[in-house]
């Protein structure tokens, strides 16, 4: 079965035979470099990678990842992502790129397919609170104010107006995360930089997920730059962020309580420099293996009767854009059902 792979220290990334090797490289005081103990990787084990130290590589290498059909993705010390190595696209289609660049010039048809990711998104983060509700937190300020706003959401004329809503929805959503979460407070979202703790989570855990679209979008015939509740820009794969809209609450948000109520992640997992908060290396190792754990992590889907992971549920979710797009059936965002 393949999985991700998780790289966190410096080192040198290579060939070997049919594996990846990975040399962890460490700087001394007086600059010189020691290696450590190499880590070979099966190559037909690995689905994607993660960089989150400094990487050294070749050409050879990449081509190597390419026809391995393995994704890269990079991110600096302070956790942003910085872009990916993607594969050569092998399911290119015209009719597709057609279809999605119609779609967005199409103003309505734009607005109602942004208007049902956030409905979706709106949906699933109203589960997290009940779920939540129903084992002792009061939610219920939120949960209305919630269900106000989204009830404005088929009204809306325009993407503006829509993305509004949205803020106003995911204000009263995180502030709810205050009284979820146990020994640890959110206050006001930051994102550049994040300020605490849980802002820090949220971003990192929100990039992760961003991730995980765009290997799904890669693996359809969809494009990553052809959006419609964001706006498609220079130096961004915006369906990405739209299709993350609905599972971030499932993925993301879910992770969080888990990791934090639990006590995996601690004060000490954490580093607090230059005004902003970042996960340090074993905090994100912490992180990252609970989020995985929850990608893999199975349901029985109604629609086709059998169990399939979270992270698969993503896969089928840019499926069934895309039968939206090609006129084959209305597309419906993924709702939580249990």
């Amino acid at each position: 079965m393949k999985k991700s792979f998780y790289l966190f220290n410096p080192g040198e990334l290579s060939r070997k035979d049919n594996s990846l090797c990975f040399l962890p490289i460490e700087e001394k005081t007086d600059g010189t470099e020691t290696s450590g103990t190499p880590r070979y990787i099966p190559v037909e084990t690995v689905e994607d990678m993660y960089v989150f130290g400094s990487l050294r590589a070749n050409s050879s290498l990449f081509n190597f990842l390419g026809k391995s059909d393995i994704a890269v993705h990079f991110f600096d010390y302070y956790e942003n992502y910085t872009g990916s190595f993607m594969p050569k696209e092998s399911l290119l289609s015209g009719k597709m790129l057609l279809a999605q660049a119609q779609a967005y010039q199409n103003i309505d048809r734009r607005l109602l397919l942004a208007q049902k990711f956030i409905q979706g998104a709106a949906f699933n983060m109203q589960k997290n609170l009940s779920y939540y509700n129903n084992r002792g937190k009061d939610l219920h300020l939120m949960m209305e104010q919630m269900d106000r706003y989204a009830s404005h959401i088929p009204a809306t004329q325009s993407i503006e107006e829509l993305m509004g809503i949205e803020g106003n929805i995911r204000q009263a959503y995180y502030a709810a995360f205050d009284l979820i979460i146990n020994d640890f407070e959110m206050g006001a979202r930051s994102k550049r930089p994040p300020k605490n703790e849980v802002n820090a989570l949220i971003s990192f855990g929100n990039m992760m997920c961003y991730t995980i679209c765009l290997k799904a979008i890669h693996q359809t015939q969809l494009n990553p730059t052809i959006s419609f509740l964001h706006t498609p820009g220079e130096r961004r794969y915006s369906l990405c962020l739209d299709i993350s809209e609905i599972f971030k609450p499932i993925l993301v948000d879910r992770t969080i309580f888990k990791v934090l109520n639990k006590g995996m992640l601690q004060e000490r997992h954490f580093d607090n420099k230059l005004n902003r908060c970042v996960l340090n290396p074993s905090g994100k190792k912490i992180f990252v293996q609970a989020f995985e754990e929850r990608l893999s992590e199975t349901i029985k889907h109604r629609r086709l009767g059998r169990s399939v992971s979270y992270k698969h549920l993503v896969r089928l979710e840019c499926y069934k854009l895309a039968k939206d797009l090609l006129g084959m059936e209305p597309y419906e965002p993924f709702r939580m059902y249990w």
